[in-house]
């Protein structure tokens, strides 16, 4: 009895050195602490003092040093998650289908195909003459190309009209700096044609000789000029095509669908601009097709004699589509064809031999209308539920009575589908494949939810879960959200997703405004003079979910990047107390700085979505919501940071310096991480399943403050 009773005080005596050991391990991992360097920045009269400006000096040693250090902090302190990490990654894997490919596509001649190897990171591109049971002719092997290289992107492909050559972009850093190199398809050869610093894409003249591609400003990376270049001499010789002198403007160029015209593009976020020429004349001048007018919008498509044009003439705020003779092209000469809705958001069309395709948005659902061309009767296709979302795909050819179109919702995979629009008969050409025989999309709940906003708005939700759940607030929920630039966020299916819901989270994507998701005015409320709609409109939202039990606040999560990591760094100031953790990707989060210096990539062209801090009446709105300016010594919920030294969108230093100011003023303990990808951009790391591992950080964060340990 005694020796039982002295080994029980052992073993416990053990296991609570063990917990000592265990508590002291974790009170010797220190986060970095950056060095304060004030520097004072004045505008209208305000000075702010910015103690961490030093971090965006990108080539100093000892910011690098800092990063590693933040890194090197997050290892350590979530080394006990690894393992997890690992699971999860394999996991989220296992449901992929290694070996699969694109539904093929017929345009001039050939059959092409995207497709991947079990085991392989990158695509193989390839096509097949005239029959999919011809021989497979491989255009590139990205898996080949991407050997010892950290980072690896091929964009644009181009082919020209014979079929012998490909123009193609690559970015070996994630900058987005392409370098378009031209292959010889017929011998394999890469020719010595080489062009530095664009977009990536190109466009082929019907002379197969003549390359017109857009040009970037190597220290903004504003797209502004277009080039010429012709087959076989030095990209120094390029001609100088246009120039776009307005940095508030991008400009681009492609080849429209009928292949008549090349086109170039210019636009900023309220204004569009587009210049023609004939594709058999590359040597001559472009034509403008109406001149940039201040908040008109326009964009072109060919058919036949007549060019189709979606606008927001005429006051057209939801957009509807107009047609103008070829050559006639200017604003007066414009008939309307389907005209302004403003329950309808007119968002795209695509133009065939015997029918025209209107893809269009109500009450926040896409929705595909055919139009016959001889008016023999105009019908929708049909969907049955509110969470999913549907779009035209690879449409190339006029002459076919054929749309193909993509489906899916939160709980059903995405399938491409063809749909003969005389007969009405579908074929599902191919549904995603999940992968581990445990999927079954009945296994889960789609809802679509209402919140009301604080001036009455109602926003709505899309909502998906696991079968079985109880509305407890007991749940963990991940609420996401973008809100910016009129982007819409359908809801979409994803195979990663399955590994919250299977350990009982709810999803929900959060359709504010800044958005385009309820039509344009959607957009307009949650921009310029208006942002702070976008951030309340979130903070409601989570306050609905945790009124409705859906969750409380120790189980509510929050996620978003870019100019949803903006809108993380709004809700963190401004609610901290409603959320358990907060995942927060390439962070746009220093608005005031950002936005007055015009070096920094984008800059300029963003001044009519986020207002112009030059004029003092933005100025003040951006600071009372610039998440940097606005951090302030209070509790701060569990924090993820990512970020990509090399990335062009969202700079490092500005995720960077969040975090360390966070660091000194937060006045709570909980979790603050700083992930830098020393290798990598604004879209993360190359590789078909290097983002799975980012993800798996992610969730592991996630997992980790719910106790989940599998």
């Amino acid at each position: 009895m005694k020796k039982v009773i002295l080994l029980t005080f052992i073993l416990l005596f053990s296991t609570q050195i063990q917990s000592q050991n265990q508590n002291q391990k974790m009170k010797t991992i220190q986060p970095p602490i950056a060095k304060i360097i004030p520097k004072k920045l004045e505008k209208h009269g305000d000075v702010r003092t910015d103690n961490y400006y030093w971090l965006n000096e990108r080539e100093n040693p000892e910011v690098i040093d800092y990063l590693n250090k933040e890194n090197e902090y997050y290892q350590k302190s979530t080394a006990h998650t690894k393992q997890l990490q690992d699971d999860l990654f394999a996991e989220m894997k296992s449901r992929i289908k290694e070996d699969d490919s694109s539904v093929p596509y017929f345009y001039n001649e050939y059959w092409y195909i995207t497709r991947f190897e079990t085991g392989k990171d990158y695509p193989i591109y390839a096509r097949k003459k005239g029959s999919l049971d011809a021989k497979e002719e491989i255009l590139f092997d990205c898996n080949e190309m991407a050997k010892g290289q950290s980072y690896f992107n091929l964009s644009g492909m181009s082919v020209s009209g014979d079929n012998k050559l490909v123009a193609f972009g690559l970015d070996l850093v994630s900058r987005r700096q392409y370098t378009i190199h031209i292959k010889n398809l017929e011998t394999g050869e890469i020719l010595s044609d080489k062009i530095e610093n664009t977009t990536g894409g190109s466009s082929w003249s019907t002379d197969n000789k003549t390359l017109f591609y857009t040009g970037k400003d190597a220290q903004t990376l504003r797209s502004d000029k277009i080039f010429k270049h012709k087959l076989g001499t030095n990209a120094s010789e390029d001609v100088l095509v246009f120039h776009e002198k307005d940095d508030t403007y991008s400009t681009f160029v492609y080849k429209e669908k009928s292949k008549k015209y090349i086109i170039i593009g210019s636009g900023s976020t309220l204004t569009t601009e587009y210049q023609i020429l004939e594709a058999n004349n590359p040597d001559g001048k472009f034509r403008i097709f109406q001149p940039r007018t201040r908040g008109l919008e326009y964009s072109i498509s060919f058919y036949k004699d007549t060019f189709y044009i979606l606008t927001n003439a005429d006051k057209a705020t939801n957009f509807k589509l107009m047609t103008s003779p070829e050559n006639a092209t200017s604003k007066e000469n414009w008939t309307d064809l389907i005209p302004h809705r403003k329950d309808v958001l007119l968002e795209g069309i695509e133009i065939f031999k015997n029918y025209l395709v209107v893809e269009e948005r109500s009450n926040g659902l896409n929705k595909i209308q055919i139009k016959p061309w001889d008016g023999s009767g105009d019908y929708y296709l049909p969907f049955n539920i509110e969470t999913y979302t549907c779009y035209t795909t690879s449409n190339v050819d006029f002459d076919t009575d054929v749309l193909r179109y993509g489906y899916q919702s939160m709980a059903t995979p995405s399938s491409v589908i063809d749909f003969n629009m005389k007969t009405k008969e579908k074929t599902v050409l191919k549904e995603q494949a999940v992968l581990g025989g445990k999927f079954d999309k009945n296994n889960y709940i789609e809802e679509r939810i209402w919140a009301t906003a604080t001036d009455g708005t109602k926003i709505p939700m899309s909502v998906v879960y696991r079968k079985g759940i109880k509305k407890d607030g007991k749940n963990p929920l991940l609420q996401y959200a973008y809100g910016s630039y009129g982007s819409s966020m359908d809801p979409y299916f994803s195979s990663t997703r399955l590994s919250l819901m299977d350990r009982g989270f709810i999803y929900v994507i959060a359709h504010i405004r800044g958005g385009e998701d309820l039509g344009r005015e959607w957009y307009e409320n949650g921009k310029l003079l208006k942002k702070k709609n976008t951030f309340t409109d979130f903070i409601d939202c989570s306050k609905y979910l945790i009124a409705e039990k859906y969750t409380s606040a120790e189980h509510l999560y929050a996620e978003g990047g870019s100019a949803g990591g903006l809108l993380m760094g709004a809700i963190v100031n401004m609610a901290p107390e409603l959320y358990n953790g907060v995942i927060a990707q390439v962070p746009f989060v220093d608005v005031i700085t950002t936005m007055l210096d015009d070096t920094i990539p984008l800059t300029t062209g963003e001044y009519d979505e986020w207002g112009n801090p030059n004029e003092k009446k933005y100025y003040d709105y951006m600071l009372s919501y610039s998440p940097y300016d606005q951090v302030k010594a209070q509790g701060y919920p569990n924090m993820y940071v990512s970020t990509g030294l090399h990335d062009s969108q969202v700079q490092y230093f500005e995720p960077a310096k969040w975090v360390a100011k966070l660091r000194v003023l937060k006045t709570n303990n909980k979790q603050l991480f700083l992930d830098t990808n020393m290798d990598a951009g604004h879209g993360g790391a190359s590789g078909r399943f290097e983002a799975l591992k980012e993800l798996a950080k992610e969730f592991t964060f996630l997992f980790d403050l719910e106790n989940i340990k599998k």
